[in-house]
């Protein structure tokens, strides 16, 4: 039966690849991939990427469609083409009306949270950054807003304490990729009983999961507690990095990223960002109540190293970060 269910998959990153191969390696009928259309790289975007997903269609010979916007008369005429009854969204963008109410059997989005917590393009990010403890994975059908769609099925999950973003991400990715063919195979089944949002009361606050820029990853030492400026810099690792600015003594600015750490709890009786280091074997950054000992790092202009070894390549003394 489920050769017979005509399925248009819509997704971009690595995260929706694993889905889309379990749905083709088990026998499901994907008649099309939609995602974003091939990104100019290099210096002189003299090259097109494109998307890991598109590279999988492409690869097993499954049509692919491109469209610029999702309002496209040409795109839409070209969707309909593809006589979806059911279509699976996994990391792509908000779809307007006119998509996701297309097919017969509806359409799915797969987020990675345990809705209506963290609606938005970054919940891996914010659940760590947040300290959470456990996050998980959602199906959901689309509606007008962004993800407050009926709660199909949820699958809870734990961050654990040394957890960074990648870790969380490649768990969600995995298990996500059962939770889309679960779905799946329950509204092919006529099986669905799914849950409004409102349903699903919580005594905590709706946190939201905005997108991530530059800016929102620097780190403001002054504003932290050592367990926040933790948290912070393994929801933000290793992309898009939580960065600081490294001031040498002649006042030259550079950005340095950081990727691990360590805490170490404790009165410093010194100004937050203030920098202890033996020049050698490690490098430490003062918060109102502990250390921040950073790990792995990256200048600006240099590739990721231990700390060890970047203190190899610099005198450290009389640095300070702004």
């Amino acid at each position: 039966m489920k050769k017979d269910i005509r399925i248009v998959y819509m997704g971009t990153p690595d995260f929706a690849v694993p889905a889309l191969d379990k749905l083709v390696t088990d026998g499901y009928n994907v008649v099309g991939v939609v995602t974003m259309p091939d990104k100019a790289i290099g210096r002189h975007h003299e090259t097109l990427q494109s998307s890991p997903v598109k590279k999988y269609a492409v690869a097993h010979n499954i049509p692919v469609l491109q469209p610029e916007k999702l309002k496209d008369d040409t795109f839409l005429e070209q969707l309909r083409d593809l006589q979806a009854d059911l279509q699976i969204v996994v990391a792509f963008r908000m779809l307007p009306k006119t998509v996701w109410d297309m097919p017969q059997l509806g359409t799915f989005n797969l987020h990675a949270a345990l809705l209506p917590q963290y609606r938005g393009a970054a919940p891996i990010n914010w659940a760590i950054i947040n300290g959470d403890t456990e996050t998980g994975i959602t199906t959901f059908f689309l509606d007008e807003n962004i993800d407050t769609g009926r709660i199909i099925r949820q699958v809870r999950v734990p961050i654990h304490e040394t957890d960074c973003a990648e870790d969380v991400h490649d768990r969600l990715m995995t298990l996500g990729a059962d939770l889309v063919e679960e779905t799946v195979d329950l509204i092919i089944q006529d099986k669905v009983d799914a849950i409004p949002q409102e349903q699903f009361t919580t005594n905590e606050p709706l946190r939201p999961a905005p997108k991530i820029f530059h800016e929102t990853c620097e780190i403001h030492w002054s504003e932290l507690s050592c367990n926040h400026a933790y948290n912070f810099i393994r929801g933000l690792s290793p992309y898009p990095a939580a960065w600081t600015t490294l001031v040498s003594p002649e006042g030259k600015e550079s950005m340095l990223k950081i990727f691990k750490t360590r805490r170490i709890e404790g009165k410093t009786n010194v100004q937050p960002g203030t920098i202890d280091s033996d020049g050698k074997t490690y490098l430490r950054v003062a918060l109102c109540d502990g250390w921040i000992d950073l790990t792995e790092i990256q200048m600006s202009g240099k590739k990721r190293m231990l700390t060890t070894d970047f203190l190899r390549g610099i005198h450290i003394n009389g640095y300070k970060f702004q």
